[in-house]
């Protein structure tokens, strides 16, 4: 399973929600993408790949190259698509003036930047969110349209979000995780 959603939507705690649920193994995938100093790890699609050759798991659908990998082994991609302005911003901000302030160390020793690189730095995560959030918007209609992608649970609110996890079937680890997710509608495009 992927989940997909902007910087900030909450990928990775729904992610480990369900891998929690569903007794399937979780990797967050920004662990595998970024070494030291905020660097791309050289091996980050080899280890994606070894990962995704599991027989069930769960993870987040990011990063451009590795997203086609993900959708074609994957038995359902959730997209978070929450209100922005009011739920994912908001999030995104705390997040990361949580981490920063906690100087919580996150994938091989990074720590979020000072504050202000918001104003100098277009990669910075907060920027990223906001110049990015109607990326899914198009891309995940778009997923099917190059090869077969996974079915969509496209989620709008987080009571949908708490509905659906509420639906999953536990199930021993490795068994088919396609057969224990609530009913999924395609992705219908922007709304």
């Amino acid at each position: 399973m992927a989940v997909a959603g902007v910087s900030g939507v909450g990928k990775t705690t729904t992610a480990r929600r369900i891998a929690t649920i569903v007794d399937v193994p979780h990797v967050e995938i920004d662990a595998l993408h970024h070494g030291p100093d905020w660097t791309r790890r050289p091996e980050f699609l080899d280890d994606v790949q070894t990962f995704i050759d599991n027989v069930a798991w769960v993870t987040e659908w990011q990063y451009r190259d590795a997203r086609p990998l993900i959708a074609a082994n994957a038995d359902i991609l959730v997209w978070l698509d929450l209100p922005y302005w009011t739920t994912t911003f908001p999030r995104v901000v705390r997040r990361t003036i949580r981490r920063r302030v906690r100087r919580e160390v996150l994938w091989h020793g990074n720590i979020e930047p000072p504050m202000r690189t918001i104003l100098t730095d277009p990669e910075h995560i907060i920027r990223w969110s906001v110049s990015h959030r109607h990326a899914y918007t198009e891309s995940v209609p778009r997923l099917g349209e190059t090869h077969p992608g996974p079915p969509v649970a496209r989620l709008r609110s987080q009571a949908e979000v708490d509905a659906w996890l509420a639906g999953l079937s536990p199930g021993p680890s490795g068994a088919d995780s396609a057969t224990r997710v609530p009913a999924v509608r395609r992705a219908d495009g922007p709304g």
